[in-house]
């Protein structure tokens, strides 16, 4: 909506009309939105997506031009009339830095402020102590300026993608899961200094959500939920086109839904040789539950490892080589694949019945196995009052990165509009 209002409005319930500065800023932001999403544009253009007349365009495009944020793109020909001067982002506004903590792996990018990637990098995470893993993630951040022609100083946002919620009550990172020492206080200090005043932590599926609304199939809906399953399990639940994080920042944290089973006596042990229903839920460590909840621990990769053991595959076991053998027909693997379809689509059920979203998106390694999507669905339509479409993620490994970079982007823009004068 255009911010055009008359300075001396009198007082409306208690709240008084916004003044010539405030005024201004909300146009500017407006047209630097539009440019943003769909430019470049003419000042016409401007003028007819914005409900701004064409003098408070100028006003407002000659203002973020001294600026620095936008700058002229040539100029439009090949239709009647003169030809109109262009305006688009300046890629050098601003960079911002998007960093994804992984338990196996540090990955990171720069991107320019019209959202040009500069450099993108992913290395093995080698150190086993809190401090050490942060020394990594700096590394890589000034490896990754180097080869974008920048310093860090320079970076305008950083956005870290880390497993977990802040918890401002204790000033730490809360529910890590099996990332060694992340709920530790330490661990979020180093971050800060490190990474000084321009760092902003998020959830990592949260993040992989939000690259999904910028760059995935979640650009179709305003209401979907990115359901991540790999070494872990988490959600990220956008509504009404935002990022839902809940009063405490736990909404989408599904790894602690009680789904799963955990047997009595908190063991989640059998004898040597025993082999339980192999169609039945696999037996839960109650202490790992506490730490990593109850569905992370039965359905997340070390889970599924758990249940085909317990089904009697032998050898080297991980989650992609049971994927495969099921693939291959393996009577025990399906089973395991077929149960574990199962338990996800009974988490995704009870998201349904709550949220009612219109899109479930399915993304991590095991998510995004081949077939796994179909077997969800099949589960899915047996249990749910409701099949909303499901799809699988076409984002790779970078999705974390990405996410971080579009929250990083909305960040800076946000700065730099606020440090106008």
């Amino acid at each position: 909506m255009a911010a055009e209002l008359p300075t001396d409005a009198a007082l409306v319930n208690g709240l008084s009309a916004a003044r010539p500065p405030l005024i201004r800023a909300m146009n500017e932001q407006l047209l630097l939105e539009h440019i943003r999403a769909a430019g470049p544009y003419s000042r016409a253009d401007l003028a007819r997506v914005s409900g701004l007349s064409k003098p408070t365009v100028s006003l407002a495009l000659a203002n973020l031009e001294r600026a620095g944020l936008v700058r002229h793109a040539g100029q439009r020909t090949g239709v009647p009339g003169r030809s109109a001067l262009l305006y688009e982002v300046r890629p050098e506004a601003g960079f911002v830095l998007g960093l994804d903590i992984g338990l196996r792996y540090l990955r990171g990018a720069v991107a320019d402020l019209a959202g040009g990637i500069r450099a993108r990098m992913s290395q093995a995470v080698v150190a086993t102590s809190v401090n050490g893993r942060v020394a990594e993630l700096v590394r890589l951040a000034d490896d990754l300026c180097a080869r974008a022609g920048i310093t860090r100083a320079t970076v305008t946002q950083t956005v870290v993608g880390s497993p977990g919620v802040y918890d401002p009550q204790r000033n730490l990172m809360a529910l890590t899961g099996g990332l060694p020492g992340w709920d530790r206080p330490e661990a979020l200090a180093a971050l800060r200094e490190a990474f000084g005043r321009a760092l902003a932590i998020e959830n990592d599926v949260d993040a992989a959500a939000l690259a999904e609304r910028a760059l995935g199939v979640g650009r179709e809906t305003d209401n979907f939920a990115f359901v991540h399953v790999g070494t872990g399990i988490g959600m990220g639940l956008v509504l009404g086109g935002r990022l839902h994080r809940g009063v405490h920042g736990v909404a989408g944290e599904i790894a602690f839904m009680p789904l799963g089973g955990a047997n009595a006596s908190g063991t989640g042990q059998q004898a040597d040789g025993e082999r339980g229903d192999p169609g039945a839920d696999p037996p839960v460590d109650l202490v790992e539950a506490l730490r990593r909840g109850v569905l992370e621990t039965a359905a997340a990769a070390d889970g599924i490892v758990r249940a085909a053991r317990q089904a009697g595959m032998l050898g080297q076991v991980s989650a992609r080589s049971v994927f495969e053998a099921a693939a291959g027909g393996d009577p025990r693997a399906v089973e395991v694949v077929a149960a574990e379809a199962r338990l996800v689509a009974s988490a995704i059920c009870c998201v349904i019945t709550v949220v009612d979203p219109s899109l479930i998106v399915l993304g991590g390694g095991i998510g995004q196995a081949p077939g796994f999507a179909q077997a969800v669905t099949s589960a899915l339509a047996a249990m749910a009052p409701v099949l909303p479409e499901l799809k699988v993620s076409a984002l790779g490994t970078d999705v974390v990165v990405d996410g971080c970079l579009a929250e990083g982007t909305a960040l800076a823009w946000n700065q730099l509009i606020a440090a106008q004068p």
